[in-house]
């Protein structure tokens, strides 16, 4: 049996670990945890990972205000590829 070097292994299970800073919603809602999208109107709490526990951070009034938080909107990029170039309207070859 090949045993892994510990640092390969310490460099594996950092890239598994969660990062600092990254966010989950929860439902407050009565019953237990369900999928969000079957009660898209009840409250969400965003709760924030510390490296060592999850952390609240604030509460929102539904599912469309949760999701605003967690995946905000990304500002549009500029292109970097040239414009295409004019080409002539037919579609086959003459």
């Amino acid at each position: 049996m090949d045993d892994e070097p510990l640092a390969h292994w310490a460099a594996r299970r950092q890239g598994r670990l969660r990062k600092p800073g990254e966010l989950k919603a929860i439902t407050l809602g009565t019953g237990p945890l369900r999928a969000a999208h079957l009660d898209p109107d009840a409250p969400r709490m965003i709760l924030e990972w510390d490296g060592f526990a999850w952390q609240p951070l604030t509460t929102v009034h539904n599912y469309a205000a949760a999701c605003q938080i967690l995946n905000p909107a990304l500002a549009p990029q500029q292109s970097t590829q040239p414009a295409p170039k004019k080409q002539p309207g037919r579609h086959r070859k003459p």
